[in-house]
C-alpha cells in the first residue's frame, strides 16, 4: 500500500503530543527531531512504495514514534496494473480456444464452424499493338480481327472487373467436414457486359459429395500456366458449371476417381436446346513425388427441332517438378462439338432448314514452365495451340498463342505483373489475323 503524504506529518504530531506524558528534556527532543528528519528524507527518496527497514538503526526512539511505525507497512511487492492483468486473461482465453480450421479464418463464437472471407482487388492496363481482340477486353484468339480488315491499331484500355469476393466455411461432421464456398466477381464475358457482378463459385462439400457450381470436372485447374492475362492460352477447357459431383480414393496412394453429371445447357449460345440428359464425365488423378498425371473423359448431347446428336471427349493433364525453383506443366485435349469444354474450339452447326448437327472434331494442347527467381519474382512461359478439322461455329484451322510474363510480389498480399502475349489465327481460306499486347496487372489480396 502506498504511503500517504501526511503520514509524517502525522508521525510528528504523535510525537509532539507524547513528549509531557514522557518528561523528555529539550535535547531528548532535538534528538528524536533529527531522527524523525532522517526517516522523513529517506521515505521520499523510496517510490512509488515507502519501505521501512526491517532492523531499524540501533537508536532509542520514543515509545510514541515506535508506535506511529506501526501503521507504516512492511516491505511489499508493487501492486499489479489491472490493465496488464486483464490483456493476461484475455490472452490465456485466447489460447485455450480452439483455432480455425481455415487459415486465416475465425471461429464462429458457440460453434464449431470456421469461416473464413477472402477477396482480391485487380486491375489490368492492356495495350494492343496490332488490332484489338474482339470482343472482349481479354484476349479471345476465335474472334481476332484479320489482319486484311484493316482495323485499327494501338488501343489501351484499363480495367479492374476481375476483382472478385468470396466466401468460405468449415464445419465438422462425422465422416469429415461440410465445406461450402461461394464466390464472385465483376467480371462478364464481351465488350457489353462490363462490370457485371457474376457468380463464379457456389457449392458445398461432404463426404466426397460436392453439389453446386464451379470448375467443371473436365477442366485441369492445376495444370494450366500462371498468366496475367485473364482468360489465359488457348487450346485447354475452361467452364464452370452446376454439378452433382463424387470423387472416392486418394490420389496420392492409387488413385483418385471423380464422376460428375454437369449441366448440359450450352453455355456458348450455339443453338441447341431442351437437351435430356446431363453432360456426364469421369476423370482419374494420381500424384508422385515428381509431379502428378490425370485421365479425363466426358459425353455430351446437342438437340435441335429434329434431330439428337451425342459428342465425346477425352483429355490428359499432367505436371513434372525440377527441384524447388522449375516445373513443367501440360494438357492435350480432344472434344467432338463442345466450345465450353475446349477454349478455341469450332463448336458445332445447326443446319437452319433441316435441323441437321454437325460437329467439329477439335485438338488442343497447352505447355507451360514456371521458374521462381527467388521468393519475390516469378516468371512463366506458356503455349496453347488449338486445331480444327470443319468450320462450324467459327470458322479457324489454327489458333497459336504464346505468354512471356514476369511477376514479382513485395509482400504476399501484394502481386505485380507484366506480361506480353502473342498470338495468329488462321482460318480455312488461309486468312490471317495477328495478336500482339502488353499486360500491365497489380493484384492486392486479402
Amino acid at each position: 500500500m502506498k504511503l500517504l503524504p501526511f503520514a509524517p506529518v502525522l508521525a510528528l504530531a504523535l510525537v509532539l503530543d507524547a513528549a509531557p506524558a514522557q518528561a523528555q528534556t529539550m535535547d531528548e527532543m532535538r534528538a528524536e527531531l533529527k531522527l524523525l528528519r532522517a526517516e522523513i528524507d529517506q521515505l521520499k527518496q523510496q517510490a512509488p512504495v515507502a519501505v521501512v527497514p526491517s532492523t531499524p538503526a540501533p537508536v532509542a526512539i520514543a515509545p510514541a514514534l515506535q508506535a506511529t511505525a506501526a501503521v507504516v507497512p512492511a516491505a511489499q511487492s508493487p501492486v499489479p496494473d489491472p490493465r496488464t492483468a486483464a490483456r493476461l486473461r484475455a490472452a490465456a482465453s485466447a489460447a485455450s480456444q480452439p483455432e480455425s480450421a481455415i487459415p486465416g479464418g475465425i471461429l464462429i463464437p458457440g460453434t464449431t464452424t470456421s469461416a473464413h472471407l477472402y477477396g482480391i482487388a485487380e486491375a489490368h492496363a492492356i495495350h494492343d499493338v496490332k488490332q484489338s481482340s474482339s470482343p472482349d477486353i481479354f484476349t479471345d484468339l476465335t474472334f481476332q480481327p484479320l489482319n486484311s480488315a484493316g482495323g485499327q491499331t494501338g488501343k489501351t484500355q484499363f480495367t479492374a472487373e476481375t476483382s472478385r469476393i468470396g466466401f468460405e466455411s468449415s464445419t465438422p461432421a462425422d465422416k469429415g467436414v461440410i465445406s461450402t464456398k461461394i464466390e464472385a466477381d465483376f467480371y462478364s464475358y464481351g465488350s457489353t457486359n462490363r462490370n457485371v457482378f457474376r457468380l463464379r463459385h457456389a457449392y458445398g462439400e461432404y463426404d466426397g459429395w460436392l453439389v453446386g457450381q464451379t470448375w467443371s470436372t473436365f477442366m485441369d485447374v492445376d495444370d494450366l500456366p500462371e498468366t496475367v492475362d485473364f482468360n489465359g492460352p488457348i487450346g485447354a477447357p475452361f467452364s464452370r458449371r452446376a454439378m452433382v459431383r463424387y470423387a472416392f480414393g486418394d490420389a496420392t496412394k492409387s488413385a483418385l476417381v471423380t464422376l460428375a453429371a454437369e449441366d448440359p445447357v450450352d453455355q456458348s449460345g450455339g443453338g441447341s436446346a431442351n437437351e435430356r440428359m446431363p453432360e456426364l464425365i469421369a476423370r482419374l488423378d494420381k500424384t508422385f513425388s515428381w509431379g502428378a498425371v490425370n485421365l479425363r473423359a466426358l459425353t455430351h448431347e446437342k438437340r435441335s427441332p429434329t434431330e439428337t446428336k451425342r459428342g465425346y471427349g477425352f483429355a490428359l493433364g499432367g505436371s513434372y517438378k525440377f527441384g524447388d525453383k522449375d516445373s513443367l506443366m501440360g494438357q492435350y485435349t480432344h472434344v467432338d462439338g463442345d466450345v465450353d469444354q475446349l477454349y478455341g474450339s469450332n463448336g458445332y452447326a445447326i443446319n437452319a432448314q433441316t435441323g441437321a448437327i454437325t460437329f467439329d472434331r477439335n485438338q488442343g494442347l497447352v505447355i507451360g514452365y514456371a521458374h521462381i527467381f527467388s521468393d519475390k519474382l516469378r516468371g512463366n512461359i506458356s503455349t496453347g495451340f488449338n486445331r480444327g478439322q470443319t468450320a462450324q461455329a467459327v470458322d479457324n484451322r489454327t489458333l497459336e498463342e504464346a505468354f512471356f510474363n514476369l511477376i514479382y510480389s513485395p509482400t504476399k498480399e501484394v502481386d505485380l505483373g507484366g506480361e506480353w502475349i502473342y498470338g495468329s489465327r488462321r482460318t480455312f481460306a488461309d486468312a490471317t489475323g495477328t495478336l500482339s499486347r502488353f499486360d500491365l496487372m497489380a493484384r492486392y489480396s486479402f
